[in-house]
């Protein structure tokens, strides 16, 4: 125990000597990701509301499906949210090889890298928020005082996505075919999670199963606070809440002691 609080200690401490490090990271992952695009962060619109359209067309036209609110809303909300989950994996399981030289030769802590990733996923779902306002506008869903819980949940999605973050960033390096078995995970993932369907609408064992899948609650809060004005349920939501803290502990305990054999592995 003396153990873990003193890496806990020195973990904290890094990050509060290096944020200005974390700043510049972060700001040339902006820069990079946009450079040199006519879009620029049109694009962190431009994926969410294709995929919103195509989607819309499917399950309002071909296979109606209710939702309790118009369906392009309930969709952009999910797609949105789940961006800023797969965004964040997908360019943090690649962040440490993709930085070879810095990992190799400069000592700093290196979970800066995927941290910047998450970082910049939230910058892509603040502007895609704004497509988001504008639906609501139009399909006049209210909004109440419950989106003063919004930050909670946001803050839980980001522990729990920085954690598993964390984890792939550094199995990638240890492990080169991580990369490729997490697109086809990502994609199993999202189809597993609420994010175009509600999950009541999935009976038996299949939707215990789906039940479980720490991302569906955390989609499901964000549409409870933004369409239907309530708190999301407590119970899944603090339950998440504990396992996304607890896999950002383990993820970062981990990653610090394993630290020093990274540059073994590049």
């Amino acid at each position: 125990m003396t153990t873990v609080i003193a890496d806990v200690r020195e973990m904290l401490s890094e990050q509060v000597q290096y944020r200005e490090l974390l700043y510049q990271m972060t700001r040339r992952d902006l820069l990079l990701r946009y450079k040199q695009t006519i879009m620029g962060f049109g694009w962190a619109i431009f994926t969410p509301l294709v995929n919103t359209v195509i989607f819309s067309v499917v399950f309002m036209k071909v296979a109606p499906l209710d939702v309790g609110v118009p369906y392009p809303v309930f969709s952009y909300a999910g797609l949105l949210a789940w961006n800023l989950f797969a965004s964040s994996l997908r360019f943090s399981v690649g962040s440490l090889t993709a930085n070879i030289n810095l990992v190799a030769k400069v000592y700093f802590p290196r979970e800066i890298f995927p941290f910047s990733t998450v970082i910049v996923a939230v910058v892509d779902l603040a502007v895609g928020s704004t497509i988001l306002i504008g639906m609501m506008i139009y399909y006049q869903v209210p909004v109440t005082a419950t989106l003063l819980f919004l930050p909670v949940v946001l803050l839980v999605q980001v522990v729990f996505t920085a954690g598993i973050a964390l984890i792939l960033a550094m199995a990638n390096l240890f492990y080169r075919d991580v990369k490729y078995l997490f697109e086809v995970l990502i994609t199993v993932w999202m189809f597993a999670t609420s994010v175009l369907y509600p999950m009541d609408r999935v009976g038996g064992l299949a939707g215990t199963l789906l039940r479980l899948n720490p991302m569906t609650p955390i989609i499901d809060s964000y549409r409870a606070i933004l369409f239907r004005g309530e708190l999301p349920a407590m119970l899944p939501f603090l339950a998440v809440a504990v396992l996304s803290f607890a896999i950002l502990a383990f993820g970062w305990l981990t990653f610090h002691r394993k630290e020093h054999r990274f540059a073994e592995c590049i």
